[in-house]
């Protein structure tokens, strides 16, 4: 019988770290056995979805049993919370490399290959986009900690995502410029909440800028999660050519509609 999780034997507190010298073999089999956990609980992700994504589950593929599992992960929301990093880390891969072999390399023609790139890995991975961006993962990491700032393995992994697409709407508007509205003109309680994320970033933009790039980031993820989800059934069999309206009008509301390229051209 498995002893109950709350029951499990402590967690060694140390984790495989690459700067960690000089590396024993006992630190080379927990690194595997640390990565092998992460990658087999992905695998269960696929598989079973993020309800079924549970500690004795990971241990079963493994051959382990539940409680050994604590030896690396306090809890299941500890080993969720690793598993939403490396996807994060490995879409932001796939976004930079699509955005870095852009070619003319303009900010504009990095930004349409970047947002296809994103919608072409959600497309490919649902379950994983769906524990990265649907509600499911609110059920077992709060939002709040889960999004915020801070340096927990998702909360940087998630703000390196976000930084891609931020980026090049930046030198967008620093290099050319585009119509944003006055900060009068917003919502006193949006200038508010706008003020208060700006000061967290590391260039200082007015708030108009910040205001078209939420508008702007809204309809590109609402998009593509209408598509991912199902939601777009009712009316689209195909939602790539819908998707590429949108760039097209996004083009127009950042000032580079003259850069817009269909796919592959």
């Amino acid at each position: 019988m498995e002893v109950p999780e709350q029951m499990a034997e402590p967690v060694e507190q140390s984790r495989p770290s690459p700067e960690a010298a000089p590396v024993t073999r006992r630190d080379r089999v927990r690194a595997e056995t640390f990565l092998e956990i992460k990658q087999t609980a992905r695998r269960v992700l696929v598989d079973r979805g993020v309800d079924g994504l549970a500690l004795r589950a990971v241990a079963r593929e493994m051959g382990l049993t539940a409680p050994a599992l604590y030896r690396y992960f306090t809890s299941r929301e500890d080993l969720v919370e690793h598993v939403v990093a490396d996807l994060y880390g490995e879409l932001v891969d796939v976004l930079e490399a699509a955005r870095d072999a852009a070619r003319p390399s303009t900010p504009a023609v990095q930004l349409l290959e970047t947002a296809r790139a994103f919608r072409g890995w959600a497309t490919t991975h649902h379950a994983e986009f769906g524990l990265l961006f649907g509600s499911a993962a609110e059920r077992v990491i709060d939002p709040a900690e889960l999004h915020g700032d801070g340096d927990r393995p998702a909360q940087v992994a998630g703000q390196r995502f976000g930084g891609v697409f931020a980026e090049l709407v930046a030198r967008i508007y620093l290099e050319q410029g585009f119509e944003v509205p006055a900060d009068d003109d917003l919502e006193p309680a949006l200038q508010i909440q706008l003020r208060t994320w700006c000061a967290t970033l590391p260039v200082a933009l007015p708030l108009g800028v910040m205001a078209v790039f939420l508008s702007c980031w809204i309809r590109l993820y609402g998009m593509v999660c209408m598509e991912i989800f199902g939601h777009l059934r009712f009316a689209l069999e195909n939602p790539q050519p819908m998707f590429e309206a949108e760039l097209r009008s996004l083009g127009q509301v950042l000032g580079v509609a003259d850069e817009y390229r269909p796919p592959g051209a």
